[in-house]
């Protein structure tokens, strides 16, 4: 089927190029740009920190639930001077206006506590209930407006917590996409080898964001799942291509017409690409059995670009080749030029700021290389360049590399294991939970503000626990109770009384003397519930940010397993049936595990040890995002069974080929490891663009991404991977025969190159 589709695309190119995928790419980005309806709703699983927000929001209280920020206010003269009290004053009038805020200020009898004693430092403290990261940035920006009209001599303003932390995605697409441009122009030494897999990747990126849009419809997608769509399509976008780019160059160089050369390329390399995007939509999709639904949005956001990109390389791909035919060897002077000054001016635009430079790079370098048509420029400019010269198998560096490993297993496989069981070494002591807004760039307002509250009151101000009682049985003395048995805490730094919302409802606000992200302030809230408030005789819960965060750390905690065990089950069925193997789909899932765990490991001992954590713009250590290792595993492992799919699936056809397992390892490792290798340091630029971000949240999950492909392609693909296949020789292929008959047979190595030339059948 894959070489009549090929085939098709290869001699109807202009009809599929102009009139299927350009139409199409069109029609669907503007569908989804117009449908779109991204929202964010990070509602709690069931726990207590749920239930307090149930009861609250019975009361109709629902914006006291836990979710707290300030404005921070300092002078001088101080915070009581009667003009700053006055201003200071209306302004809180006005944000109380704001539907679904609840303001309380230091001025009130009730947030006394917001004046420090020690520093002309204040703060009035805002309750809301936002669901949404738009909404929030739409009512933060609000709040800061009205405050800008304040204008005082030496009054200071702040604005603290989750709700004015700001939240960017660094311009990584922009970077990848650069960053493969380079790769690509060094591993193929031409500009249209190079421009293939571009291509390709953008047509599917812009159809895939479409469809996502389209998608948020049916779905609820948080705002992001555009930038992640992205991110994880136009990484397999361009390794999908690459592959297949690669492939059709080998049988030109065999020989082959072009034709012939793009069916066979799909009918081979192809197949591998159907097969890995099938991996990685398994793994992503995976992620349903965490039950939540933002997480879900996620996972599809990501399983349609993936979709997208794998049928784009096996249809508009062929196409594309066909327009370039042979001269997919060939570079000009003008093309070379061209590309050197749309690719340095648009990273001089990136980290300058000047954004212009975005769209007058590509401009310009569009104009340069017509300059190569100007009489009198046309012989210089279009000048080809010398093609690079392929030295023989024998004498390439990964073949040489390939037989090295082979002559040494042992030593190979413990070194390998070794890197990766330190690296691994620190993820024992993980400890899941959220960051809090000490970590941003000294230059934003949640920082500042943030640093004004730990100086005049102490960290623990900054987020709250709130504690919740609905107990018929409440009286006067247990609610006292409550005070004086969670005030004796050494953690606990100051309990407003408690405060009647209505029906037998009351509410404590608890301040830690630790901040939100401190392991002393998730210890509190296990205290308070399990040996604190059962002694106060009356039934109370802890919710809150902080509370909040240890259930949301526990429920992902407790479902990660689940979503480790169903993804490795999965996979390792479909290798098995792919490869007729029960060994090879074993060490697979194994060592891809060994790449998760040893980005689990370096995340854990940079961000929370707070090894080397300055030399990436972390402020403090803290506790792992509760949400990074179940994102981080889908994607990851998607991506690592990608690179074992290509390489196993070459070695694999090398072995039925001769039905020697050490060239066929050997052979195999030779042929694809330069492609690995080119194909996933684009995915290590692109997630490592994150690491430039300011949120640590960005900085974590780039970081882990870029560690992990980091690792699996070159400790895991380029050293265990052939080292255990040597060691295990023949048995590498082994089956038992009773389910080799029962399961189905899916060939993904395609025809050999040596079987005959009709392959339309």
């Amino acid at each position: 089927m894959l070489a009549r589709l090929a085939r098709f695309s290869y001699r109807k190119r202009w009809v599929m190029v102009f009139a299927i995928w350009l139409p199409i790419m069109i029609g669907i980005s503007a569908i989804g740009g117009a449908v779109g309806d991204y929202h964010t709703s990070f509602s709690l699983p069931d726990s207590e920190s749920k239930e307090v927000v149930d009861i609250l929001a019975a009361s109709g209280q629902s914006n006291r639930g836990g979710n707290t920020a300030q404005i921070v206010f300092t002078a001088p003269q101080g915070t009581d001077d009667p003009e700053i009290k006055t201003a200071m004053e209306g302004l809180f009038a006005q944000v109380a206006e704001i539907e679904g805020l609840a303001v309380t200020s230091p001025f009130s009898p009730e947030g006394a506590q917001f004046n420090s004693t020690t520093k002309p430092i204040s703060f009035a403290q805002i309750s809301y209930d936002v669901k949404g990261q738009s909404e929030a940035i739409e009512i933060a920006d609000q709040i800061k407006a009205l405050g800008d009209e304040v204008q005082i001599d030496g009054l200071r303003i702040e604005y603290g917590g989750q709700l004015f932390a700001g939240f960017e995605f660094p311009p990584s697409e922009i970077l990848g996409f650069l960053a493969a441009v380079i790769i690509l122009l060094i591993a193929f030494g031409s500009v249209l080898a190079m421009g293939l897999p571009l291509g390709t990747a953008v047509f599917g990126l812009f159809t895939g964001i479409g469809l996502v849009g389209v998608a948020s419809k049916l779905l609820e997608m948080p705002e992001f799942s555009t930038q992640m769509a992205a991110m994880i399509g136009l990484g397999v976008g361009i390794d999908y291509a690459l592959f297949i780019v690669t492939r059709y160059r080998e049988n030109l160089h065999a020989g082959l017409d072009p034709e012939e050369a793009t069916v066979r390329a799909v009918d081979t390399s192809g197949r591998a690409v159907v097969f890995a995007g099938i991996t990685v939509m398994v793994s992503l999709l995976g992620l349903f059995v965490v039950g939540l639904a933002f997480v879900r949005g996620l996972a599809v956001a990501g399983a349609i670009a993936v979709l997208v990109m794998m049928i784009a390389s096996i249809t508009l791909l062929p196409s594309l080749l066909g327009f370039a035919g042979r001269s997919i060897e060939n570079t000009s002077r003008a093309a070379a030029l061209g590309v050197a000054t749309w690719v340095t001016l648009s990273l001089v635009g990136i980290f300058t700021g000047a954004l212009a430079l975005l769209l007058i790079g590509p401009l310009l370098g569009i104009v340069v290389w017509g300059v190569g048509f100007a009489p009198g420029l046309n012989r210089w400019m279009r000048t080809l360049l010398p093609h690079r010269k392929e030295k023989p198998r024998e004498q390439q560096f990964w073949w040489r590399w390939s037989r090295f490993v082979q002559r040494r297993p042992w030593t190979a496989f413990f070194s390998g294991a070794a890197v990766l069981v330190v690296l691994a070494l620190p993820l024992f002591d993980i400890r899941l939970g959220f960051g809090d807004t000490g970590n941003l760039p000294e230059d934003y307002t949640a920082r500042d503000a943030y640093d004004l509250i730990a100086e005049g009151f102490g960290p623990g101000y900054s987020a709250p626990l709130i504690l919740v009682s609905n107990d018929p049985a409440t009286t006067d003395a247990g609610l006292a109770a409550v005070a004086q048995a969670v005030t004796a805490d050494a953690n606990v730094a100051f309990i407003t009384p408690a405060v009647p919302l209505g029906d037998g409802v009351f509410l404590w606000q608890v301040y830690p003397n630790s901040s939100a992200q401190d392991e002393a302030t998730s210890d509190l809230v296990g205290r308070l519930r399990a040996d604190v408030l059962p002694t106060t005789g009356l039934d109370v819960k802890v919710g809150g940010f902080n509370a909040g965060s240890v259930d949301f750390a526990d429920y992902l905690g407790g479902r990660l397993p689940l979503l480790i065990g169903g993804v490795l089950i999965v996979s390792f069925l479909l290798l098995m049936i792919v490869f007729r193997s029960l060994l090879v789909p074993l060490k697979a899932v194994i060592m891809n595990l060994l790449s998760v765990g040893a980005a689990y490991g370096v995340i854990v001992a940079i961000f929370q040890w707070g090894w080397g954590k300055d030399l990436i713009g972390v402020g403090k250590a803290g506790p792992v995002e509760a949400w990074a290792p179940m994102m981080l595993f889908a994607i990851v492992f998607g991506l690592s069974m990608d690179y074992e799919v290509f390489l196993l699936s070459r070695m694999k056809e090398e072995f039925d080929r001769t039905g020697d397992n050490a060239s066929a390892v050997a052979d195999g490792l030779a042929v694809t490891a330069r492609v690995i290798t080119a194909a996933a340091l684009i995915m290590v630029c692109v997630f490592s663009a994150f690491v430039l971000g300011v949120d640590r949240q960005l900085k974590l999950f780039g970081l882990g991404m870029a560690v992990a492909v980091l690792v699996d392609a070159t400790v895991v693909r380029m050293v265990l991977v052939p080292a255990t296949m040597e060691l295990l020789g023949d048995r590498n292929w082994w089956i038992p025969k009773w389910l080799d008959r029962v399961l189905p047979h899916l060939n993904v190595e395609g025809p050999s190159p040596h079987e005959g030339d009709d392959h339309s059948a």
